[in-house]
C-alpha cells in the first residue's frame, strides 16, 4: 500500500468516482414548489406568532421561555433562508427574494455577504489553506506552532466557546456586517443597513419605553439563534472524524463525505434545524432541498456511513477539544500543552 493510500479513509477507497456520485445526487435536487412555500410560510408564521406571544405574556419567565424557543424556530427559518440562497428552493421567485432579503437584513446576515462567504466555504471547506473564509479556521500543528503568540491567541479566540456564545455580536454584528462593509462598502451596503436597522430599532424601543418588547421579540430569540446556529456550523466541520486535505489532495466529494458531519438528532431538532444535520449530504449537492436530504442519504450508499456527532454534552466537549490538524496522525488533535 502506498503512503497516499494509507492516508485515504477506507470509505473513500470503495467510493464511486466523484462525477458519478454527483450525477446520482442530482435526482434529489428537484423541489416541490408548493411544499417549499408551505414550509417557508408556516415557519415564518410560527416565528412571528411566538414573538407576539412572548411580548403579550403577562409573566416574564414565560416570555423568556417563549423567546428562547423562538430562537430555535429562527434557526429553522435561517436554514430555509440558507437553502434559498443556494437556489435549492423557490428559485427565481421574486416574492421569496424580497422575503428572505428582509429576513437577512433583520438578523444581521445581509444576503450579499452570506452568499459570498458561504459559496466560498462550499468550494474550499476542509482545505488546509483557504478554508477559513466563511468558516472557522483550521491550522496544522506546525502552522500553529510557527505563528506569533498574538495570532495564536486570535486563532484560539475564534474557535472558543465564548465566541460562539457571543456570536450575535462577534460572528454576525462584526463578522457578517461591520467587517464586510468596511472592506467593500459599495458591494455590501446592505451590511451597514442591517446594523442601522437593528441598532436603530433597539434604541428607538429603549427611548420609548418598549425595550422589553424588543428583548422578547428580537434580542433573546436572535441571541439564542445566533449561538445555536454558530455551534451547528462549527460542529459540522469540527468533529473527531473530520479529515482535512492539502490543496493537491482535496476533492469536492471528499470534503463532503469525509469532512462534513451527520449530526444525529431527534425528530423535533431535525425539524427545528430544517435537516441541516444531514450536512454531508448538503455539501455533496447544495441544490438538494432541505426536506429531501434524508431521502438522498437513505438512497445513496456512499452517504450512509458519515462521520457523526450530536448535541450530547460528550460530543460537544469532543468538538471543542480538537482544534488543529495533525498530518502525521491524520486526524484533528488538541492544542499542544504549554
Amino acid at each position: 500500500m502506498s503512503a497516499a493510500e494509507a492516508m485515504t479513509p477506507p470509505a473513500a477507497q470503495s467510493r464511486r468516482p466523484e462525477k458519478e456520485l454527483l450525477i446520482a445526487s442530482k435526482a434529489f435536487a428537484v423541489e416541490n414548489r408548493a411544499r417549499s412555500w408551505a414550509y417557508t410560510l408556516s415557519s415564518f408564521a410560527l416565528m412571528f406568532a411566538l414573538a407576539a406571544a412572548a411580548i403579550l405574556s403577562p409573566w416574564w419567565p414565560l416570555s423568556v421561555a417563549i423567546a428562547m424557543f423562538n430562537g430555535l424556530v429562527i434557526v429553522r427559518v435561517f436554514c430555509i433562508f440558507h437553502d434559498f440562497q443556494h437556489g435549492a428552493i423557490l428559485r427565481q421567485s421574486k416574492p421569496a427574494q424580497v422575503l428572505f432579503w428582509l429576513f437577512g437584513e433583520a438578523i444581521l446576515c445581509p444576503p450579499s455577504v452570506w452568499r459570498e462567504s458561504h459559496n466560498y466555504h462550499h468550494a474550499h471547506t476542509a482545505k488546509i489553506v483557504g478554508s477559513h473564509i466563511g468558516s472557522y479556521p483550521v491550522l496544522t500543528t506546525r502552522m500553529y506552532k510557527d505563528l506569533p503568540k498574538k495570532v495564536q491567541f486570535m486563532y484560539r479566540a475564534t474557535r472558543h466557546p465564548v465566541n460562539i456564545f457571543f456570536a450575535l455580536i462577534t460572528v454576525f454584528g462584526l463578522g457578517m456586517c461591520l467587517s464586510p462593509f468596511m472592506r467593500a462598502p459599495r458591494k455590501h451596503w446592505g451590511a451597514l443597513l442591517s446594523l442601522l436597522l437593528v441598532c436603530g430599532s433597539g434604541l428607538a424601543c429603549a427611548l420609548t419605553g418598549h425595550f422589553t418588547a424588543f428583548a422578547f421579540a428580537w434580542l433573546i430569540p436572535f441571541w439564542v439563534a445566533a449561538m445555536s446556529g454558530s455551534y451547528l456550523f462549527y460542529a459540522q466541520h469540527n468533529f473527531p472524524e473530520a479529515h482535512i486535505a492539502s490543496r493537491q489532495d482535496w476533492t469536492f466529494s471528499g470534503a463532503a463525505l469525509e469532512s462534513s458531519s451527520y449530526m444525529v438528532m431527534g425528530p423535533l431538532m431535525n425539524w427545528l434545524t430544517a435537516n441541516i444535520g444531514f450536512h454531508h449530504v448538503h455539501h455533496l449537492n447544495a441544490a438538494i432541498p432541505f426536506y429531501r436530504l434524508p431521502e438522498a442519504m437513505e438512497t445513496i450508499p456512499e452517504l450512509q456511513h458519515p462521520g457523526k456527532t450530536s448535541l450530547s454534552p460528550k460530543d460537544i466537549s469532543a468538538a471543542f477539544a480538537i482544534n488543529l490538524w495533525d498530518p502525521e496522525q491524520n486526524k484533528m488533535v488538541p492544542y499542544p500543552r504549554a
